[in-house]
């Protein structure tokens, strides 16, 4: 695949995501009614494999700094595919349930909504980022590959620690 070809590629797939959680957002698609009794567990699964990647995130930059490139490759292939899994749970999620809201007298409202603003904009833009570091690494353009990294690895993993953090603090409140 050319350069040109893969850029369309991943913008359209990352706009496609970005619309599909708007759409889910704006609950356009009718919720099945009852929720079904797995989408309660997604919240849960979604801050597991959230917290895993981010571990994961952090032996990849490890590993690469001990120059372990393979098994740097191992992980970060393995995080791709969790956060693929997380994508789709997440999605499954929203359109399944209704959104909780953090309770508005809250003292800790503010901060709640700081983190989950910046969550979801670095959520959004990390995406195009993460799909061309990995395309990058795969096709071997290395300095391409290392350029890149350097604003999506910081980016992703606050993305990820943010998500366990977002989920921690609205579990209580979830309706079920």
């Amino acid at each position: 695949m050319n350069e040109k070809t893969v850029f369309r590629l991943v913008m359209s797939l990352s706009l496609f995501v970005f619309i599909l959680v708007l759409v889910l957002d704006s609950k356009i698609l009718p919720r099945p009614e009852p929720m079904p009794g797995f989408a309660r567990h997604l919240p849960l699964l979604n801050a597991i494999i959230n917290g895993s990647c981010f571990v994961l995130l952090l032996l990849s930059y490890r590993a690469i700094r001990q120059k372990k490139v393979s098994r740097h490759k191992r992980i970060n292939l393995t995080t791709f595919v969790l956060s693929c899994l997380f994508l789709l749970s997440y999605v499954t999620y929203h359109w399944l349930s209704e959104e909780t809201k953090f309770p508005a007298g809250h003292p800790l409202r503010p901060l709640y909504l700081g983190i989950l603003i910046s969550h979801i904009v670095l959520a959004a833009g990390v995406l195009p980022l993460i799909l061309f570091s990995f395309w990058y690494g795969l096709s071997n353009q290395v300095q391409k590959h290392r350029k890149l990294v350097r604003w999506t690895f910081p980016i992703w993993l606050y993305v990820t620690l943010t998500g366990v953090i977002v989920y921690l603090m609205i579990s209580p409140y979830y309706p079920f």
